[in-house]
């Protein structure tokens, strides 16, 4: 007997309360010279995570404005004096460098689980335990292993860094596995790649017809060495096209990367318990969102990045789904007892973000 449940998840913000939220971070990160920044990334996050549930229950997002300050102040003062280091005594500063290069993996780590553990799903906290040396292999190792192979192994490793994301998390006590094909994960790279080439080639085609008569005048012009002559009006103009077509065929395939990406990530996740994700983002919409808010913003001179950011969540939120087996209240429940009888500690986290980014 089937007794599990589909829930769609819910994105309930909207431009005009996140706009003055956004407006005063903005207005104070600027006073208080980028201090506020800290305490402004916090209400930013407490806010959409606020916004967004499942089935009823709310995310929320408990770091303070203190803890993301301090981070910030650590690797900040660790760069510049790495830098400083460098200028008058080179062998520290090279020592200096190699430290936090070692570092790194380290830092990823503390990153992902300071997130974790700040975020909540009704009440209860997600977790995550890295691994120092798997940080290394997935985020250093494979990808310049990669590079060997002029990136054609490049889904394996984003299957490898998305395996070790997910299943290293945990909701409470139940954790998070990952497992999929690298079947996706290649259709994602190479319809993203195919964009590229297919309107790069028919694109050069077109231009060069339309302006220089033949795709080798065209060539001759882009491998000509300036002699500081005039190009001519014809040239100018196909030079223009051209940079306009580098533009068409790189972004749309970064959204393309992305959309199938995204779909191929939520598919392979599941949660102790049997509880799996779907994602349904549509290449096409995700593009035209995007394009359309930028538009916008750009017009608008920044007003309308409230509404942009706004309506991209909810477009995002609405092509997400969680299939959970059994029901939600009995998945919270059973979850609530387990963390009660771990006691405070494993909830009560304490500590700094260092703010690195993936």
């Amino acid at each position: 007997m089937d007794t599990s449940e589909t829930f769609q998840v819910q994105f309930k913000g909207n431009a005009q309360t996140y706009f003055g939220i956004w407006i005063v971070n903005l207005l104070l990160t600027i006073v208080t010279f980028g201090i506020y920044s800290a305490w402004a990334k916090v209400r930013t996050k407490k806010y959409f995570a606020q916004n967004t549930s499942i089935d009823g229950r709310r995310f929320d997002y408990h770091a303070t404005g203190k803890q993301i300050l301090i981070g910030r102040l650590i690797v900040g003062g660790g760069y510049i004096a790495m830098n400083v280091l460098f200028s008058i005594a080179p062998i520290v500063g090279g020592a200096l460098f190699v430290a936090f290069m070692f570092a790194v993996p380290y830092l990823i780590n503390r990153s992902i689980a300071f997130n974790a553990r700040m975020t909540s799903f009704s009440g209860i906290r997600f977790g995550f335990t890295g691994s120092y040396w798997r940080a290394v292999l997935v985020y250093f190792v494979y990808p310049f292993l990669s590079l060997l192979t002029l990136y054609l192994t490049m889904p394996f490793v984003s299957r490898a860094q998305h395996r070790y994301y997910v299943s290293r998390h945990r909701y409470g006590t139940a954790q998070f596995a990952f497992d999929s094909k690298v079947g996706p994960f290649y259709k994602a790279f190479l319809l993203a790649v195919a964009w590229v080439v297919g309107i790069s080639v028919v694109g050069i085609v077109v231009v060069a017809a339309m302006i220089f008569g033949s795709p080798a005048v065209m060539l001759d012009l882009l491998s000509a060495e300036a002699d500081g002559n005039d190009l001519g009006i014809g040239h100018i103009i196909g030079m223009g096209l051209f940079s306009v077509l580098i533009l068409i065929a790189i972004l749309p395939a970064g959204y393309i990367y992305q959309a199938y990406l995204r779909n191929a990530v939520y598919a392979g996740a599941s949660v102790a318990g049997g509880h799996s994700f779907t994602s349904v983002v549509k290449p096409a919409k995700l593009l035209w969102i995007a394009l359309s808010n930028a538009a916008i913003v750009v017009v608008t001179i920044g007003l309308m990045h409230p509404w942009a950011r706004v309506r991209m969540a909810r477009y995002m939120a609405a092509s997400t789904y969680i299939t959970v087996e059994g029901s939600m209240d009995g998945i919270v429940g059973e979850e609530q007892e387990k963390v009660s009888a771990l006691g405070d500690a494993f909830t009560d986290f304490e500590g700094i973000d260092v703010d690195f980014a993936l």
